[in-house]
């Protein structure tokens, strides 16, 4: 399973910012956060374990933390300056304990358990390549209803939040540029090429951007989460293929996948929020939750140090005018319960079945603040069998698709049909594909807007969006006569759709 989970808090959650806030020291505003980067060869001779060190944001102290690192037998491999967050890598099992005890230091852990091993995206379970056969049937029914792309017929997402008449009005400004931080985009794509940026791509994984020529690309064609998130969002209305939410915005890859175990690591993670911040993206899309942990529990160092180093980057882009949206996870997980069961973490090394508090323990980036955290919705506009949920912590929904929710279209497919790698397409499901509809509808609002800040955004994202309200009956989302969740909350907010479900058209209007 990819690392696609994300969620976080918002009216009920405000305490919990704050406490976050208040602990972990999270950073003012900085003006630039350019990396320097450790030498081709240091980093090859660096030990086995990465860690994030996170400082007070002061060249003395950061200067002094990096000569305790290497010290401590460490490497520095990448140092964030302006935020306070050092990458390094050691050998040494007492390396965490010894630099957490260095002056200067805040918080200090290891990000991963093991050395080295799927990712932690939020797409649920394996894709379906449309067929020829559906392809040609889908075409012939999308010229008769007139629409524009070929396989348009077979988007009842798109028809779901007004996004096919929303593109009569304004397809969104080349001038918004959506980043997927993800497992990498094909750009080569027919659907993809005409609005691709590369020059807003990278490949962040070790932590370092690496920007030359097609960094940005999956690895193979089964890397495709981020190909298909990139055309949920911007695949061009060009008479080839499919349609995305906002077709004529930018959409940028930025790769954080691990190219020989496919997680998403922290430092991967701080690279992709510092880069796309530092490169002038109004948006980023998170459809994974940050590896090895799906809850990262603050009474844990290692943990700990992971949520101050990706919220300190995030918060970072925040500052420079960028709104990060994350999904809420495909767990079915109450995100306000008391208590949840994580049977998944360590996903590096050997998972160990915990019971954590959500609200101490944050599943990231969907978690932390100013995040638009996303839950799913299927065809009939009730919550996902999967779609983890909670009142106060989802933002708002979208179309995610569900296969116990079977529309009425030429596939009859209740997942998502969006672009794969190597000029294909494929079907979907997960809040991976929910997060990418919310991110489009935020690129339509900042095109209407284009001086809306991120909290401005999310403001109208919310003040838009249509809330069905909680179910009537008990929900039993894939019909086995078992009640599988409960939501709390009324029609304005409410714990299956937040605020509701993103409207398209609304937002260019």
């Amino acid at each position: 399973m990819a690392h696609l989970p994300s969620r976080r808090r918002l009216a009920l959650a405000v305490p919990v910012v704050l406490s976050l806030t208040a602990s972990l020291g999270f950073l003012p505003t900085a003006a630039a956060a350019a990396p320097v980067t450790a030498s081709a060869t240091e980093a090859a001779d660096a030990g086995t374990l990465t860690y994030v060190v996170n400082t007070r944001v002061d060249h003395r102290t950061i200067g002094s933390v990096k000569e305790a690192i290497t010290a401590a037998g460490g490497t520095v491999t990448v140092a964030y300056d302006r935020i306070g967050v050092l990458v390094a890598r050691s050998a040494d099992p007492g390396f965490g304990a010894t630099i957490r005890a260095v002056r200067g230091v805040e918080s200090a852990g290891a990000t991963r358990t093991a050395p080295l091993s799927p990712a932690g995206t939020t797409d649920e379970g394996a894709a379906q390549l449309l067929s020829e056969a559906d392809a040609a049937r889908t075409a012939s029914a999308s010229a008769a209803a007139g629409e524009s792309e070929p396989l348009e017929a077979d988007q009842w997402d798109l028809r779901a939040i007004g996004a096919d008449k929303a593109a009569e009005i304004d397809p969104g400004s080349r001038k918004v540029t959506v980043a997927v931080i993800d497992t990498g985009v094909d750009d080569t794509h027919p659907d993809l090429a005409p609005n691709f940026s590369a020059s807003q791509s990278a490949n962040c994984v070790g932590g370092v951007a690496d920007t030359s020529e097609g960094a940005w690309r999956p690895y193979t064609a089964q890397d495709y989460h981020g190909t298909h998130v990139a055309g949920e969002i911007a695949a061009a209305r060009n008479g080839i293929g499919v349609a995305g939410v906002a077709p004529g915005v930018k959409v940028a890859s930025i790769k954080v996948s691990d190219p020989v175990d496919g997680l998403f690591y922290p430092e991967n993670v701080v690279c992709a929020f510092v880069f796309a911040a530092d490169h002038g993206v109004e948006i980023t899309n998170n459809s994974y939750y940050v590896d090895p942990w799906l809850y990262n529990c603050l009474d844990d160092p290692d943990q700990r140090a992971i949520v101050d180093a990706v919220n300190r980057a995030q918060l970072y882009a925040q500052r420079k005018g960028t709104l990060n949206v994350a999904s809420a996870g495909n767990s079915n997980h109450d995100l306000d319960a008391d208590e949840v069961v994580d049977s998944s973490s360590p996903d590096d090394s050997t998972p160990v079945t915990r019971t954590v508090d959500p609200h101490t323990c944050l599943d990231v980036p969907t978690q932390l603040p100013g995040v638009v955290t996303v839950s799913a919705t299927g065809v009939k506009g009730t919550k996902s069998y999967y779609s983890s949920y909670g009142l106060g912590v989802v933002d708002v929904a979208a179309p995610g698709g569900d296969r116990y929710q079977v529309p009425d279209t030429p596939s009859a497919n209740g997942r998502i049909l969006s672009t794969m790698p190597n000029n294909a397409y494929g079907f979907l499901q997960g809040t991976s594909m929910a997060s990418p509809h919310v991110a489009g509808v935020a690129a339509l609002l900042k095109s209407t807007y284009p001086s809306a800040s991120p909290a401005t955004l999310q403001a109208l994202l919310k003040a838009q969006a249509d809330n069905p309200g909680c179910p009537a009956e008990p929900y039993d989302g894939n019909g086995d006569g078992v009640v599988d969740a409960t939501c709390a909350g009324g029609t304005r907010l409410n714990g299956f759709f937040g605020f509701g479900v993103v409207n398209a058209l609304r937002a260019v209007q």
